[in-house]
């Protein structure tokens, strides 16, 4: 393990996006996008051979400068990618495209909402388009695949369902799913903090975060987060965010709540089966330790494929939700084997 930037064998090629979607979004976050494309050792070399392509997506709060982020002792994601690529037991050559779907609220969950922008057209439309016409892709969706981690692998799986014009293949890192669980236990710490510091207001906590460093505060990090989620879930036409919960009790919305569930992975399977059915390959996986019980999630979203009779491929492993970067060189293995031509 070398502590500084290594040598790729192959190459990053650093883009910029002039998204048209984007433009005068809700929250007025950049409309041009930085895209970070990864090409193996040999691709491009010949103009007449094209490859699959694979869409990498973050976790909340994460931005694509983030994948060069170094944790101690262990490599960056790029370097993984590089080295599965590059490496003697390398799997197909893909292009990996990194995608940056960042908002001011830490995210956007990869969908449309009026209330932070249309990040899936983004996605599936630009993004998509942007890559195909300047590499040498396979521009047909059984040779396009999608992962990530977290909220990242949320997106994988919603893109997927939703978009199944786009993509052909998914892996879903401890994807958001079986939201009674990963998202519950989070309002009723919301609503704690809320009364406690603001008095019921969250006008008044935004007030308190623009003006000291972000997450200098226990609550600034749920108390984001599940505002978030709200602007992504339950945002009404004209971008005014809906709490699926009373602020003053921590009392469930019923009405607003099924929204959310709505858009829960695992509640959406049935009525995207066929589209599940198409697809070249699914994979899950989730640390058995995970922090937001996104194991469970991967888990029944798991068993809500067994019940439709969709193939795919599920496995738990010894970890939390933090610091398991280790498992994306297996996903986009997975991939490039299923999205070969």
């Amino acid at each position: 393990m070398k502590p500084w930037k290594v040598e790729f064998r192959g190459r990053f090629e650093e883009q910029t996006i002039r998204s048209r979607v984007l433009e005068g979004n809700p929250l007025g976050d950049p409309h041009e996008r930085p895209l970070w494309v990864y090409l193996p050792p040999g691709v491009g070399d010949d103009a007449a051979r094209r490859h699959p392509s694979i869409y990498v997506l973050q976790g909340y709060t994460g931005q694509v400068d983030m994948w060069w982020n170094r944790t101690a002792l262990r490599p960056t994601v790029p370097e993984l990618v590089d080295e599965l690529f590059s490496g003697p037991a390398a799997p197909p050559p893909a292009i990996v495209v990194h995608v940056d779907c960042w908002t001011s609220l830490g995210g956007s969950q990869f969908l449309n909402s009026a209330a932070t922008g249309r990040y899936l057209d983004y996605l599936c439309d630009e993004v998509v388009a942007f890559v195909d016409d300047r590499y040498p892709t396979l521009p047909e969706r059984e040779h396009r695949g999608v992962a990530g981690k977290s909220s990242g692998g949320y997106g994988a799986l919603v893109a997927s369902m939703l978009r199944p014009d786009t993509f052909g293949a998914l892996v879903s890192h401890a994807g958001d799913a079986l939201f009674e669980h990963c998202y519950l236990p989070d309002m009723a710490k919301a609503a704690r903090a809320l009364r406690d510091h603001y008095d019921g207001s969250y006008e008044r906590f935004f007030a308190d975060f623009r003006s000291r460093p972000a997450m200098s505060k226990e609550a600034d990090g749920v108390l984001l987060s599940i505002w978030a989620m709200a602007a992504c879930y339950s945002a009404e036409p004209d971008g005014t965010v809906t709490l699926p919960f009373d602020p003053a009790t921590g009392r469930l919305r019923d009405e607003v709540w099924a929204r959310w569930l709505a858009l829960d992975p695992v509640r959406m399977a049935a009525g995207h089966a066929d589209q599940l059915r198409s697809l070249r390959g699914i994979y899950l996986d989730a640390g058995r330790r995970d922090q937001f019980w996104l194991d469970l999630g991967a888990a029944a979203f798991s068993a809500e494929l067994d019940t439709l009779g969709v193939e795919h491929v599920f496995e738990l492993f010894d970890a939390t939700h933090s610091a398991i970067e280790y498992r994306y060189p297996g996903g986009l293995a997975f991939l490039a084997e299923r999205l070969r031509s």
